[in-house]
């Protein structure tokens, strides 16, 4: 499975990050792309491989549902057609960022996560306080169809205040890592999303 690289957008998600240090794009992915990854989250759910999802890093991580709800599973090349076409868009990303804004990120990791209906993830920052390796989050939506009331918005902490983005199908969010407080907020059907992170070299603080 083949997705094109610029049906992500990349111009808009340079330009947004350079002046604003975050992007929002709708309907980023192309449908079939989505679909996909939505029911491989789907499957991967019903065979038993998502995760309670830890906060907090190495010998010190912790499952806190009063924290974060949510249920994950890493991407891995080899895994499957769609795994793999969203990983090279997202490397296409990553080439991208790096010529012209010089971010040196080097490499991505990525999970499914699913919210179950009332779970949530409380206001964090997705760069740990000990480890400066992750620079640029990306966030990318696999639901179908959702509405407003149906809640679920990731709640993003700005200096002019609050913006609330809903999870829709085929929506990215983009954003330094370092610089945006941000939450997820109950939903009352189940959300599906992929998280990631681009890193540069580094390591423990």
């Amino acid at each position: 499975m083949n997705a094109p690289a610029e049906s992500l957008q990349l111009a808009s998600i340079v330009d947004d990050l350079a002046n604003r240090g975050w992007s929002h794009q709708r309907l980023a992915l192309p449908v079939e792309l989505s679909c996909a990854l939505a029911g491989e989250c789907r499957s991967r759910a019903a065979a038993g491989n998502l995760a309670p999802a830890s906060v907090g890093r190495g010998d010190g991580q912790q499952i806190l549902e009063g924290v974060r709800g949510d249920r994950i599973h890493w991407l891995e090349r080899g895994q499957s057609a769609a795994s793999d076409a969203y990983l090279d868009l997202m490397d296409e990303l990553r080439q991208r960022l790096n010529r012209e804004l010089f971010l040196g990120l080097e490499d991505f990791e990525c999970h499914f996560a699913l919210y179950p209906p009332g779970a949530f993830y409380q206001k964090h920052l997705d760069r740990f306080r000990d480890d400066d390796r992750r620079a640029v989050s990306v966030v990318a939506y696999l639901n179908t169809d959702w509405q407003p009331e149906q809640g679920g918005a990731l709640r993003l902490h700005l200096e002019r205040g609050e913006h609330d983005v809903l999870p829709e199908g085929g929506s990215l969010v983009v954003f330094l890592s370092a610089n945006l407080p941000h939450e997820v907020l109950p939903a009352n059907r189940e959300r599906l999303s992929l998280t990631g992170w681009f890193r540069r070299r580094g390591g423990p603080l």
